[in-house]
């Protein structure tokens, strides 16, 4: 196999790579925190560390993943725009930072909920203050955070591939509206608003679809004035 057909097929294992250990992250997590109140949150972690480590693995995968992603896109993407090529990467960047510290709340979590427990539950305590930081402010909080810069990313991304034709343009244009749902919902949660989830699930799709055609199809060679290389912008 060419250098050419592997490109676009790394591309697609890369893609759905991303989103495998993202939703095994996301899955590790909620099952190790549970839900409710910091208290309950607290036990629930004390009781299920395992998980939790495992969760916090998922996420530098996913991490890592993302940057190799963003590697990727550049080579495939930036002689149609270098100057946007760049925006997203450092955008993407950006995400992958934050992917990594939200694993920092998590792993804050394990031992302040082990002390919680053998300190009896105590409630009110500075334990519920130290949690309610990691658990909302660090992990919850930086996880609004690492969506704007993957939204931000995915329009400057997603553009360029509606613009290269490499791909049927009804997917980079699916792309294109899920993140510009998901950027306005993340704009709104970090105003304090409550978002829905619904608001970011059609991302899933999105990156299924574009992964697996990536992987199966590979790219087209473009047309139009879309194919020819560009300088800076």
């Amino acid at each position: 196999m060419s250098s050419a057909e592997r490109s676009p097929r790394l591309l697609g294992a890369a893609f759905l790579g991303v989103v495998l250990t993202s939703l095994s992250s996301g899955v590790l997590v909620m099952s190790a925190t549970g839900s409710g109140s910091v208290s309950q949150i607290l036990a629930h972690v004390a009781d299920n560390v395992t998980l939790a480590r495992l969760s916090i693995v998922a996420g530098m995968a996913n991490s890592v993943g993302i940057v190799v992603l963003a590697a990727l896109l550049y080579i495939v993407l930036a002689r149609y725009s270098r100057v946007l090529a760049l925006m997203a990467v450092a955008c993407w960047l950006g995400e992958a930072m934050f992917y990594a510290l939200e694993q920092i709340g998590v792993s804050g979590l394990i031992p302040l909920s082990q002390d919680f427990v053998k300190a009896g539950s105590p409630d009110p305590s500075y334990f519920r203050t130290l949690g309610e930081f990691l658990y909302n402010g660090l992990y919850k909080f930086g996880g609004t955070i690492l969506m704007f810069f993957y939204c931000a990313g995915g329009l400057a991304w997603y553009g360029l591939f509606y613009r290269s034709r490499l791909i049927p343009r009804a997917i980079p244009a699916f792309g294109l509206a899920a993140v510009s749902v998901g950027l306005v919902g993340t704009v709104l949660g970090l105003l304090g608003n409550d978002v829905p989830m619904l608001a970011y699930l059609p991302i899933l799709p999105f990156e299924l679809t574009i992964g697996t055609w990536l992987l199966l199809r590979g790219m087209q060679d473009g047309s139009g004035p879309s194919k020819a290389p560009t300088a800076n912008a």
